[in-house]
C-alpha cells in the first residue's frame, strides 16, 4: 500500500541545503522547528492520501531534523480533517495533506465550516494519479471491461462499489461511470479509501473506483483485478492495464491529486522551507521512479490557487449534472 522507497543521501543533502538557504532569515534564527511537526491526513491509514503521505513525511523528517508526524483524521469525505486543520494555530507546526476531494466537497455539502481556498495557504501540488476500476476476482469473475459491462447491463443493481465516502473522487468516479455506461451499481460509502479497499480485498464489497496509488500493490499481488484506468493513457508501471476507451468502454477520465496546505497565517518563510524540501524530494529521479511503479505521476508546476478554483467549478458542474445527493 505505501510506496516503498527510501531517500538517497543526495535527496537529504539537497533538502537540507534548501532549508539552510532559507534559514538565514528569522525562522531558522528562532530555531524552527524545535519540536515535531504534524501533517494532518484527512483519511484513515491505507488510502491513497495516507499512502503518499507516509514516505514523504519520513523524508521530510530527515531534512528538517525534527520528526514529522501523521495525524489521521478521517470522516465525511475528508472534510473532518480539513475543518480541524483550518482551526489549528498558524505557527508552522501543523500542515494538511489535501486532495481532489476537497474541491468536490463544496458542491456536495450544503455547509462547510472552512474554505479550502481562503482558510489555507497552498504549499504546493505534489502528485496525481488516475482512478482505476478494480474488482474482487472471485466475486466478479470477469476477464475484461467489456465482459464486466455486459454483466452489469444484464444484472442492474446486483453489484456494489465501495468508496472513500460521499463527496470523494471515488464516489464521483463511480457515479460518472454509471452515467456514461447507463448501468447501476449500488454505492457503499466508507470513512476512507483504506477501509473500503480492505473490504474489497476481503470480498465484502464487489468493486471500487480507486486511486491507482493505493490499489497498485494489491493489483500486482492478484488480490484485486484491474479492468481499466480512467485516463487518456495507461498508468506508469501498469502497461498491461488498458484505458477505459481501449478496453471497449467510454472515454472515461477521472484522476486524483494530492497537495500540502498550511493554515492561513503560517509564516511565509516556513511555508517556503516545506515547499522547497517537498519539491526536492519529489523531483529526485529515484523517488519519481518509485512513484511511477505505483502509477503516480508528478503534478505539473502551476498556479495552485487558479488550479483549485478551476477544479471546484468543474466538479460543481459535474455534481449538478450527475444529480448526486448526500443520501447516495
Amino acid at each position: 500500500m505505501t510506496p516503498s522507497f527510501r531517500p538517497s543521501r543526495r535527496v537529504v543533502l539537497r533538502a537540507a541545503a534548501a532549508a539552510a538557504a532559507v534559514g538565514t532569515g528569522s525562522v531558522r534564527a528562532q530555531g524552527w522547528p524545535n519540536k515535531p511537526v504534524t501533517l494532518i491526513v484527512p483519511f484513515p491509514a491505507g488510502g491513497g492520501t495516507d499512502a503518499f503521505a507516509r514516505p514523504l513525511t519520513a523524508m521530510l523528517t530527515k531534512g528538517l531534523g525534527k520528526q514529522v508526524i501523521i495525524d489521521n483524521k478521517g470522516g465525511a469525505g475528508g472534510t473532518v480533517g480539513a475543518s480541524l486543520a483550518s482551526r489549528m494555530a498558524p505557527d508552522g507546526y501543523t500542515f494538511f495533506m489535501g486532495a481532489v476531494h476537497h474541491t468536490i466537497a463544496p458542491s456536495m455539502y450544503a455547509k462547510l465550516d472552512y474554505n479550502i481556498e481562503t482558510d489555507f495557504v497552498p504549499v504546493g501540488l505534489v502528485s496525481s494519479v488516475p482512478q482505476v476500476i478494480v474488482v474482487h476476482p472471485q466475486r466478479v469473475p470477469v476477464k475484461d471491461l467489456k465482459e464486466f459491462l455486459d454483466f452489469l447491463r444484464k444484472n442492474p443493481g446486483k453489484l456494489n462499489y465501495g468508496s472513500a465516502g460521499n463527496g470523494t473522487s471515488h464516489h464521483l468516479a463511480g457515479e460518472l461511470f454509471k452515467l456514461q455506461t447507463k448501468t447501476f451499481i449500488t454505492h457503499i460509502p466508507y470513512r476512507g479509501a483504506g477501509p473500503a479497499l480492505q473490504d474489497l480485498i476481503a470480498g465484502q464489497v464487489d468493486m471500487m473506483f480507486d486511486g491507482m496509488g493505493s490499489s497498485a500493490s494489491h493489483i500486482k499481488a492478484g488480490r484485486i483485478k484491474a479492468l481499466a484506468v480512467a485516463s487518456q493513457h495507461r498508468a506508469p508501471g501498469f502497461a498491461e492495464v488498458p484505458t477505459s476507451l481501449e478496453a471497449g468502454g467510454p472515454d472515461y477520465q477521472v484522476s486524483t491529486w494530492y497537495g500540502i496546505w498550511a493554515p492561513k497565517g503560517t509564516p511565509k518563510d516556513i511555508v517556503d522551507i516545506i515547499r522547497k524540501e517537498t519539491l526536492s524530494i519529489i523531483d529526485d529521479p529515484a523517488t519519481r521512479a518509485a512513484l511511477a511503479r505505483q502509477g503516480v505521476e508528478r503534478s505539473p508546476s502551476q498556479d495552485v490557487r487558479a488550479f483549485l478554483e478551476n477544479e471546484r467549478k468543474n466538479f460543481g458542474r459535474a455534481v449538478h449534472e450527475l444529480g448526486i445527493t448526500m443520501g447516495q
